[in-house]
């Protein structure tokens, strides 16, 4: 008869039930893209001229309030990703 401390890591592995299910990879995919979205809103603005100044395209609405909202939104996502406990099998 074996107990716990008998059980050999190999033994274990092959039962134990992995950290993340399909699903938080989703949502950890989903986050991510997200994440990248706010950053591509924020990229631009620049004039090619040094001499000019473009005032309206640097400090957007999108670019100043949206974008740091899409990426906040997405570390959250990230972050309920991984803290997401998948449901077992039993149930």
């Amino acid at each position: 008869m074996q107990t716990g401390a008998d059980v050999s890591l190999k033994e274990y592995n092959k039962t134990a039930p992995y950290a993340f299910s399909n699903k938080n990879y989703k949502l950890l995919l989903a986050g991510l893209g997200i994440n990248v979205l706010g950053f591509i809103l924020m990229i631009g603005g620049g004039a090619d001229d040094p001499n000019e100044f473009h005032e309206d395209a640097l400090f957007s609405t999108l670019r100043i309030t949206i974008a740091p909202m899409f990426i906040v939104f997405g570390y959250a996502v990230i972050m309920y990703a991984i803290m997401k406990k998948p449901k077992s099998a039993d149930k």
